[in-house]
C-alpha cells in the first residue's frame, strides 16, 4: 500500500456515484439511531435535546470510522457530515414552523406531579421508574410529595420542580428510600396514609386494610407532613 495515495484516501475504490449512496446511508443511520433513542427513553440525556444527542451520536460514528480505518475514504465521510448538517438545519427550520413536528421529534414536557399527587401512569409512559424519579426529586431537596406544587419532566430529561410555600405544604407520600419508611397493609394507628404506588392520601383508622381507591394497591405508608428545609 502506498502512503499518501490521494486516490485511496479520497475515494478508495468506489465510483463517484457512491457519494449519493452515502447520503442515503447517512439518512438511514440517522433514522435508526433516532428510533433507538425514542424507544429507550430520555434517561441519561442532560442539557441536550433528544434530537441534538442523535446528531452527535451519528456524527461520532462517522468520525470514528474515518479516523481508525484506512479503508474508509474521506469524501464519503464528508458527505455524511454535510448531509446531516443539511438535515439538521432543515429539521430545525421545519420544527420552527410546525408544532406537531416539534412535538414528534423533541417530545413534550410531561407533568408528573400536580398539587402533591403523582401521575404514575404518565411516569410509566415516559420510560422512567418511580425509583429514578424519586431520586431526581430528592436531589432537588424534596422529602415528601406534599411539598411539590408542580413537577415537570422536561424534553431533555431534567425535572423542573415548583414548591408550595411552607404554610401550604400538604400531607404526602414520603420519597425517602424504602429502608427509611415503613409500609403497611394493615395500618397500626389512625391518621393520614399515602399509597406507596400512586401517592393517594386518605384518612384511615387503626386496623384498616383496604385497597387504594385510585390504583388498587394494598400497601400504605404514613403520610409525611415534613416541610422543606432550605
Amino acid at each position: 500500500m502506498k502512503a499518501f495515495d490521494w486516490q485511496r484516501m479520497a475515494l478508495d475504490n468506489v465510483p463517484l456515484e457512491f457519494l449519493g449512496e452515502v447520503a442515503l446511508r447517512s439518512f438511514y443511520t440517522f433514522v435508526l439511531v433516532f428510533l433507538f433513542l425514542k424507544m429507550t427513553g430520555r434517561r441519561g440525556v442532560r442539557q441536550m435535546s433528544l434530537f441534538e444527542v442523535l446528531i452527535i451520536l451519528t456524527l461520532g460514528s462517522a468520525a470514528g470510522d474515518v479516523a481508525f480505518y484506512d479503508d474508509v475514504p474521506l469524501l464519503p465521510v464528508l458527505v455524511v457530515f454535510l448531509s446531516l448538517a443539511l438535515l439538521y438545519r432543515l429539521v430545525m427550520w421545519l420544527m420552527a414552523h410546525s408544532e406537531k413536528l416539534e412535538d414528534m421529534l423533541e417530545g413534550k414536557p410531561v407533568v408528573i406531579i400536580e398539587d402533591g399527587e403523582l401521575a404514575w401512569s404518565k411516569l410509566g409512559r415516559a420510560n422512567m421508574t418511580e425509583f429514578e424519579f424519586f431520586m431526581e426529586l430528592r436531589l432537588n431537596g424534596v422529602e415528601q410529595l406534599g411539598q411539590v406544587k408542580l413537577a415537570i419532566l422536561e424534553t431533555n430529561g431534567q425535572i423542573s420542580v415548583y414548591f408550595f410555600a411552607d404554610e401550604e405544604v400538604k400531607s404526602g407520600l414520603s420519597i425517602l428510600p424504602k429502608q427509611c419508611t415503613q409500609r403497611f397493609k394493615v395500618v397500626p394507628e389512625a391518621g393520614d396514609y399515602a399509597c406507596v404506588r400512586c401517592s393517594e392520601v386518605i384518612k384511615m383508622q387503626a386496623g384498616d386494610h383496604q385497597l387504594c381507591p385510585r390504583c388498587a394497591n394494598p400497601e400504605w405508608s404514613k403520610a409525611s407532613q415534613a416541610k422543606r428545609i432550605v
